[in-house]
């Protein structure tokens, strides 16, 4: 069962002490600090916070009873509250008043992230006034109206500060009401409906359908505890004509967490962990066991390509989809692989933009643009190829057809989306049809160009001449459609001691003036062809009189033990005359 919880609490809690007679403990919801007051600051203030590798420790003054105490951000001023009316700065200084609003208010609800502060008005208290604050300015929001279950008459407070909750979900801002329902009716006991808090006006967003249950919110995940139950607002069915979210798992409760057998509170214990024995957690998604409960591998990709540290997670879907007894039909496999490389393209789109953008700035004077970052979710073909298709065309258990039908696949969808495909990706293709045997089928990639020409591809090619002696050609057809490769297609016709082909060929191409004459010579007398050699001296000599005005060879060409055979053979007669006029 331990691998069936996708939620866990955090390694390291926060430990503060209870609240007593002569402790008093305050959460700061901004700084996420635990404040623990002993005697009103007298005899000691400890500050803990999730992310602080450091408690912070102090003492004040007891001045009376501690009603609230905050630090600012970044721990720079302590803000202490002892009445309802009044806050104690450690320094007097004067405020100016930028801006009033005059509300009648039944209770209200401030999100630190967003600094958004929510008021609840009217008598049942279900319009909801929002006010942000940036940049010392304070705007006034379009207020919305919660829709009731059931309107209260006479009218009376309906909606309580229990039942909203604020969040920001992938990057947006929402207001979370949790609607209950009458048991007697057929709809279910509860719902969470979110309300988008655009800028211009808000809207109804989405109903979550569930049980009578506590919520909370964790990366971009709407948890609903007891028995914890994840909805993510990104995943809905495409069939679905209203905006209505079922549960993306199966509910589970949240992994048993066992505290350290130290200090008196410490006591073996399920969770969840009643307030008393004073822990402060953070609740964690653990990706890998959603991969056994999610069994749609087109929504569980959608899933993790949205959470935070999933690369591996998918990989071995990936692995596990392809290798295992789990194998997916290629329509399933297709699916992944768009899915992933989507967000590969999109990747590749903002770094592109930023590159040209900073070029550009950089030209004009522009303030520099921030990088795109590259998430976790990024899975490139190196990925791709390491972790999955390397090992998985080394199967000797899978069909090489269905192997060569997933190679091509992954690459079909890397051109869908225009991403030029790295050679290593066609050289596992073209590995697997020699080692089967299928030549016609690499002949027919090759003359239709589903295999994309490159170098390192024309190099594979003519090391298998021994296996398939038509690979040669086909090699040398490939780098003469490059343009690029002038060099290298040069150098494979001299390997062969085709001396004339290669003449030719860097004759058509007008590079004939700056080739090295000695690695041409050099070749000719390996063939013991010496009408052969005759030939290629002969055209390197008048290559010369028509450059510099003689057919000797310069020094630095190093070819003097070719002149030396040349008249050996040929005689000192045969060498060309310098002309003079």
């Amino acid at each position: 069962m331990s691998e069936e919880h996708y939620l866990e609490l955090c390694e390291n809690p926060v430990q503060f002490e209870n609240t007593s007679s002569v402790n008093n403990v305050f959460f700061d919801e901004a700084n996420k600090q635990v404040f623990a007051v002993r005697s009103g600051g007298a005899t000691g203030v400890v500050v803990k916070g999730p992310d602080d590798k450091n408690s912070v420790a102090f003492r004040m003054d007891d001045k009376g009873e501690v009603k609230c105490i905050k630090f600012s951000i970044g721990n720079k001023i302590l803000a202490v509250q002892r009445t309802p009316k009044s806050v104690v700065l450690p320094d007097k200084r004067s405020l100016k008043l930028l801006k009033s609003q005059s509300v009648n208010v039944n209770w209200y609800m401030y999100c630190p992230e967003t600094a958004v502060i929510l008021l609840s008005t009217t008598a049942q208290g279900n319009v909801l006034q929002p006010f942000a604050f940036k940049s010392g300015t304070m705007s006034k929001m379009p207020k919305f109206e919660i829709e009731l279950p059931v309107v209260p008459k006479p009218a009376k407070l309906n909606l309580t500060e229990r039942d909203i909750a604020v969040a920001t979900i992938y990057g947006q801002l929402y207001v979370m009401y949790l609607k209950h329902h009458s048991r007697t009716t057929d709809s279910p006991c509860a719902e969470v409906v979110l309300y988008q808090l655009p800028s211009g006006h808000c809207s109804k967003h989405a109903e979550i359908h569930t049980t009578n249950l506590t919520r909370s919110c964790s990366n971009h995940i709407t948890l609903i505890c007891r028995t914890s139950i994840i909805f993510d607002i990104k995943l809905r069915e495409p069939d679905c004509a209203l905006n209505v979210h079922q549960p993306v798992l199966p509910g589970r409760s949240i992994h048993p967490y066992r505290i350290p057998l130290t200090g008196p509170a410490a006591v073996p214990t399920h969770p969840p962990v009643p307030c008393e024995l004073w822990y402060l957690w953070y609740l964690q998604v653990k990706l890998p066991p959603t991969v056994n409960l999610l069994q749609d591998k087109g929504k569980l990709m959608d899933f993790l390509l949205r959470r935070r540290d999933c690369k591996m997670v998918i990989l071995s879907v990936c692995a596990q989809m392809l290798n295992g007894g789990d194998k997916g039909g290629l329509p399933v496999v297709a699916t992944v692989f768009d899915k992933l490389n989507q967000v590969y393209k999109e990747y590749l789109e903002a770094e592109q933009t930023y590159t040209v953008a900073t070029e550009s700035g950089t030209s004009r004077g522009s303030s520099a643009r921030e990088r795109p970052v590259r998430t976790r979710a990024v899975i490139d073909q190196s990925d791709m190829y390491t972790h999955v298709l390397s090992s998985f065309s080394e199967k000797k258990d899978t069909s090489h057809k269905f192997i060569i039908a997933v190679l091509m696949e992954y690459i079909r969808s890397l051109n869908q989306v225009q991403i030029t495909v790295q050679h290593y990706l066609y050289e596992l293709v073209i590995k697997m049809l020699v080692q089967h045997n299928l030549f016609y089928m690499l002949h027919q990639f090759l003359q239709y160009h589903v295999l994309s020409d490159s170098k390192p591809l024309a190099c594979l090619l003519l090391s298998l001449e021994s296996t398939y002696p038509p690979a040669h050609q086909l090699s040398l057809d490939m780098l003469k459609r490059l343009s690029t490769a002038n060099d290298e297609i040069v150098e494979v016709l001299l390997s062969r001691q085709q001396v004339l082909g290669a003449l030719r060929f860097i004759r058509s191409v007008g590079g004939h003036d700056n080739i090295s004459a000695r690695k041409f010579l050099d070749v000719a007398r390996q063939t013991a062809d010496q009408m052969l050699f005759y030939t290629i001296f002969r055209f390197f000599e008048q290559r010369n009189l028509r450059l510099r005005g003689s057919p000797s060879f310069n020094p630095g060409e190093h070819c003097e033990e070719h002149v030396v055979y040349f008249k050996q053979v040929f005689g000192e007669q045969a060498l060309m005359k310098q002309v003079t006029v």
